[in-house]
This record gives structure tokens, C-alpha cells and sequence, in this order.
């Protein structure tokens, strides 16, 4: 996907097509060639990208029968991306992340996210007991993991859940070109929901 901006990504188990997707103000060029979707937004101004002028919530909505693997270039800002019903191989993430949640399904095996060029008001939801390590390189302010804070850190910060040696299932969460109020929770089944704040 090129340029996400206020886009919801989920999922469907009734979904028999690879993707459903209801677009907002701006419509993209989307191809499909075998299992690959591939979105192209056209570039927008950069008041847009920040989100001054209103727009509609674009949806896109993914078959579940099939692993996924998703890259994104060119950033994204106000994006929630529900992948708890889907099996996630890797979240790829270049250009930045401003406003991105993610909530994320039990692992299969090793599982790595990576946002390259910075991230702000990121907030990351993953299955209890799941092993989870995190890799930020250029600094870090107000980082929240499970229960514990990190007001703020140096050029580099490597993190590992208690579990994650002990597990095969287990996220790789790496970060890179600095990070600003972030959070990963790991929560029980039946508290995974959390709100929206759009």
C-alpha cells in the first residue's frame, strides 16, 4: 500500500474474495495480480496528510482463509489496522507512522513488525502470553510496555518480554528513526477491544 491515511484494514471469515473495500475522498488505483493487493494513493498535499481537511474513513476489509503479509510505503497517518482474525506473517511499515493502531492475532512462529522513519502515537495490542521484543533506534519518549513506562531513552532501546526466549510464537517489533508516545499491550482475549481515538 502507498500513503495510508485514515484507512481501516480488517477482516472478514464470510469474505470469499481476497478483499472488500469501500474507499473515502480520494479513490486509489488497485491491482491484483495472483494473491497480491496492491493499493496506490495518488500524493496528496501536505495539509491533507495531516489530516486538516475532513475526509471520509476508507475500509478495506481481507478474506481470512489465507496468511498476509503488508507493507506500506510512504507512511501512514490514522490508520487502524484490526488484524486479530487473520494469520500475519509480517507488518512492514516505511515513511513513518503518525495516529497508527494495530491490533494483532496470535502469532504463528516468528512474526516481525518494522516501522522505518519514526513513529508518534503509535499504540500496539497483541495477545496475552505471547512473547514480544522491541528494537528502537533513535531515541524514545513516553513508552508504555504491558504495566511498565519509559519516560525516555537514548540513541537505542532493546526490550524483551520475560517469555519471549521461551516461545515460538512471538512478535520482533522494530522501530527505527526515533519514537514518541507509543505503547504495546498484551491483554486476555476478552479485553483486546480498546477505543478509538479519532
Amino acid at each position: 500500500m502507498n500513503g495510508a491515511h485514515q484507512i481501516v484494514i480488517r477482516s472478514d471469515s464470510r469474505e470469499r474474495s481476497l478483499y472488500r473495500a469501500r474507499f473515502g475522498s480520494q479513490t486509489p488505483t488497485v491491482g491484483v495480480q495472483g494473491d497480491v493487493v496492491t493499493v496506490r494513493y495518488p500524493r496528496s498535499p501536505t495539509d491533507d496528510w495531516l489530516g486538516y481537511r475532513s475526509e471520509r474513513t476508507a475500509e478495506i476489509v481481507l478474506n481470512t482463509s489465507i496468511p498476509w503479509d503488508f507493507e506500506f510505503r510512504g507512511g501512514a497517518s490514522r490508520l487502524l489496522a484490526d488484524l486479530r482474525g487473520l494469520r500475519l506473517s509480517s507488518l512492514n511499515l516505511d515513511g513513518g507512522a503518525n495516529r497508527l493502531e494495530v491490533r494483532l492475532p496470535p502469532p504463528t512462529g516468528a512474526v516481525r513488525i518494522a516501522i522505518l522513519g519514526g513513529a508518534s502515537n503509535v499504540s500496539i495490542h497483541g495477545p496475552a502470553a505471547v512473547g514480544a521484543r522491541l528494537l528502537v533506534s533513535g531515541g524514545v519518549t513516553n513508552l508504555r510496555i504491558d504495566d511498565r513506562h519509559i519516560g525516555g531513552a537514548g540513541s537505542e532501546l532493546d526490550l524483551r518480554s520475560t517469555d519471549y526466549d521461551g516461545t515460538t510464537g512471538r512478535y520482533d517489533i522494530a522501530i527505527t528513526g526515533g519514537a514518541n508516545n507509543v505503547s504495546i499491550v498484551r491483554r486476555r482475549v476478552q479485553n483486546e477491544g480498546v477505543e478509538r481515538d479519532r
